[in-house]
C-alpha cells in the first residue's frame, strides 16, 4: 500500500516526480542514521534519488556510502511513501516517491563523500523521536516489529 506522509501538496502546485530509495540499517542494539545540515538541520535514514537509468538497489547502495561512509547488505523491501516538498537546493517542488529498505550494516568505507552529511548511531526509540521525516519513522517503526530482524522484535 502507498502511503503518503507530511503535508499535502498545494492546489495548484506543479510537482515534479521524484524517485528515491532510503533505508533503515541496523546496527547493533539501533540504526544508522545520517545526520544532514542542509537545507535545515536534521536526522534522516539514509538515501536519495535514484538517476536516471539506475537500479534502486544501485541507487541505495549508493547513497547509504555517499551519506554515511558505510557499506551495506541484504536490503529487502518494506514499502513506499509519497512526500509532497519543496528541495531548496534544486528550487524543485517534488513529489518524493520514497521506496524504503531494511538493510543490514556492513563495513565503513570511509568517511562520507556527501558535503554536510555525517553517520550517526542512534537507539531505535531516539530514532523513533528524531528522524525529521514522519514517513521514515513510520517505516522504522514497522521494522522493528519485524520477527525477521537480525534481532529479532522487542
Amino acid at each position: 500500500m502507498n502511503r503518503r506522509f507530511g503535508r499535502p501538496p498545494e492546489p495548484g502546485r506543479a510537482y515534479t516526480p521524484r524517485p528515491g530509495v532510503y533505508a533503515v540499517i541496523e546496527a547493533g542494539e539501533g540504526i544508522l542514521a545520517t545526520f544532514q545540515e542542509e537545507p535545515r538541520p536534521e536526522l534522516q535514514l539514509p538515501g536519495g534519488g535514484i538517476d536516471p537509468g539506475e537500479q534502486p538497489l544501485t541507487a541505495l547502495y549508493r547513497e547509504v556510502l555517499e551519506e554515511t561512509g558505510y557499506a551495506i547488505h541484504s536490503a529487502r523491501r518494506l514499502g513506499m511513501f509519497h512526500r509532497f516538498t519543496y528541495m531548496p537546493e534544486y528550487d524543485l517542488h517534488a513529489q518524493k516517491m520514497c521506496h524504503i529498505y531494511l538493510a543490514q550494516l556492513g563495513p565503513r568505507r570511509g568517511p562520507p563523500t556527501e558535503p554536510g552529511h555525517a553517520a550517526v548511531f542512534l537507539p531505535w526509540d531516539v530514532a523513533a523521536e528524531r528522524l525529521a521525516v514522519s514517513g521514515d519513522r513510520h517505516f522504522l517503526g514497522l521494522a522493528y516489529t519485524l520477527p525477521s530482524r537480525s534481532s529479532g522484535p522487542r
